[in-house]
């Protein structure tokens, strides 16, 4: 809900602070008076092009300041946290549009920096503005299909989930098919490479394990010399541990004789443990470093096999089983890939079925809602001075290109303003107070209020008055009920239905002139209820009118 707006400095208006409530508000005032100038500033703030013509004389820059109530789940939040500004539940939505006298402006929103297009989004959830002007909200086809859906209560549910189906078993068949047909250019390249891998038949760790065995036998050949005379050394008749052996038995025999004698018997003891243990280690080193030429042969020449077929495949030699299976699953796609795709194909018809039946259900369901929306409409119009024209909801199909999740329809509303004359879209057939009285129809219709805060009609009344111009009242007094509606209007009647009535003033004191907006009391009310009634000259008959339209509203 618009809660208040502040102008400073706008073209006739120098400074001006209004508040405004739920329900109905009227705005009324002599012609000329400058009613338009706070549609502008409104405009200004919700993102219409700034022009230096809009800043009052003399004056550096104009400020237009709007403030709105909005619930914790309103869209506008939600767009307010995608563009990263904060907006505080049970704090007040702040919009601030400065323009300079040079034609530059800036914006903030809650006095933080912000785009003119984002004010623009902000200003479509905000207020709806139906005027002469009015090219968005009702009048834009683009949103007539989800109106209908809203009036008829139709859930588009299964429709969405159908399409999501269809198009995910769409977009797999396709992927499979690209890969086929990659996969199949190179099953020449497969074939071979499949049969040489699995004929070579690369091992995990195999490289790893070959280079290991390659190098610790050609060490082995280097060093077989040396730790063969180290084992004869020990290991020989004459060797060191045969003599070692040989003292420890002599000493053995005479240790008891002298504790020295003991104590190198002990040390040549543990010399003979040393020394086993040295002819174990030598032992183990000659096997492990044994050197067998046809063996070594053998591992150098698969090792150099791995390795160039790893470098071929520009891959590591511990890849090349991964490598294996993987072309060999292409391989076997290919061969198996008709199967494969006849499923995805069917997977296709399945889901795309389902969705034509959900399309069909949504399609059906839209067309009974057309004809009570239809209907319903046709039931304002003679009231609203528009009993010549006709209303329709047109629901054609659209080619297969342009389907969605919410179906194969496009809605559009048509009318024919004069009887024998073409339906057309009602942005290019009506057109001021005309095209605000469609509008209203529509909007009493649809019991529907948009996504918008604020609804304003501008001179919705023009040209029409008496029961007319009742009944615009008593529809818009409708329309308000658990809303907030603004009403320019000319129409006493209209302005006696009015939950606050503020009057818009132009005065000129010789040198400059200004315009001026106040609210009005019980009292200040009838008095302009009358002046609208009677003219420049208020009569008491036109008071008592007055009074009697403030009773009857």
């Amino acid at each position: 809900m618009l809660t208040s707006l502040s102008i400073r400095d706008v073209v006739l208006i120098e400074t001006l602070d209004l508040e405004f409530g739920p329900g109905l508000g009227v705005l009324t005032g002599e012609t000329g008076a400058g009613k338009s100038i706070l549609l502008d500033a409104l405009g200004l703030a919700l993102g219409a092009r700034a022009e230096s013509g809009l800043v009052r004389q003399g004056q550096p820059q104009a400020v237009v300041t709007v403030s709105f109530e909005l619930p914790s789940g309103h869209a506008a939040r939600a767009l307010l946290a995608e563009n990263g500004l904060d907006s505080a539940l049970g704090e007040p939505l702040v919009i601030r549009r400065i323009v300079k006298a040079d034609g530059g402006s800036r914006a903030t929103v809650n006095d933080q920096s912000a785009s003119v297009g984002l004010l623009r989004d902000l200003g479509a959830f905000l207020v709806e503005i139906h005027g002469q002007h009015d090219d968005r909200g009702l009048l834009n086809p683009r949103g007539h299909r989800a109106l209908l859906d809203s009036y008829g209560n139709i859930d588009t549910g299964a429709a969405e989930r159908a399409f999501r189906g269809w198009r995910e078993a769409e977009e797999k068949l396709a992927q499979a098919r690209e890969e086929l047909e990659l996969a199949a250019r190179d099953r020449e390249y497969l074939e071979h490479s499949v049969a040489e891998l699995k004929k070579l038949a690369p091992q995990p760790g195999e490289e790893e394990e070959l280079a290991g065995l390659r190098a610790n036998m050609q060490k082995g050949a280097r060093l077989a010399e040396d730790i063969g005379a180290a084992s004869e050394l020990l290991q020989g008749a004459e060797g060191g541990l045969s003599l070692l052996r040989q003292a420890a038995r002599r000493l053995d025999r005479i240790a008891g004789e002298h504790d020295k004698l003991g104590e190198a018997l002990a040390a040549i003891d543990r010399a003979v443990i040393e020394a086993s243990e040295a002819e174990d280690r030598l032992g183990e080193a000659a096997e492990a470093l044994a050197y067998d030429p046809a063996r070594l042969e053998e591992a150098e020449t698969r090792l150099f096999d791995l390795r160039a077929l790893a470098r071929k495949h520009r891959v590591e030699a511990d890849q090349l089983a991964p490598l294996t299976e993987e072309l060999s699953a292409k391989l076997a796609a290919i061969e198996a890939g008709d199967q494969g795709l006849a499923s995805l194909e069917k997977a296709v018809i399945d889901s795309r079925a389902a969705y034509d039946a959900a399309a069909a259900e949504l399609s059906m369901l839209r067309a009974a809602a057309a004809a009570r929306l239809d209907a319903a409409v046709a039931s304002e119009l003679a009231p609203l001075k528009l009993d010549a024209a006709k209303f329709r909801t047109t629901i054609e199909r659209l080619d297969e290109p342009q389907w969605t999740a919410k179906g194969r329809d496009r809605v559009e509303f048509e009318i024919s303003t004069n009887p024998g004359a073409p339906f057309a879209p009602l942005v290019k057939i009506a057109s001021g107070g005309e095209l605000s009285r469609f509008i209203l129809a529509l909007k009493v219709a649809l019991a529907e209020r948009g996504g918008a805060t604020t609804m304003i009609f501008d001179e919705i009344d023009r040209g029409v008055g008496g029961a007319v111009a009742s009944a615009i009242g008593e529809r818009l007094h409708r329309l308000a009920d658990g809303a907030q509606l603004l009403v320019v209007t000319h129409s006493p009647q209209v302005a006696a239905r009015g939950r606050q009535h503020l009057l818009i003033e132009k005065s000129h004191d010789g040198l400059v002139t200004r315009t001026s907006v106040q609210a009005l009391d019980e009292g200040k009310r009838r008095e302009e209820i009358a002046r609208m009634l009677s003219g420049a000259e208020v009569t008491d008959e036109a008071r008592a009118q007055a009074t009697r339209l403030l009773e009857a509203a």
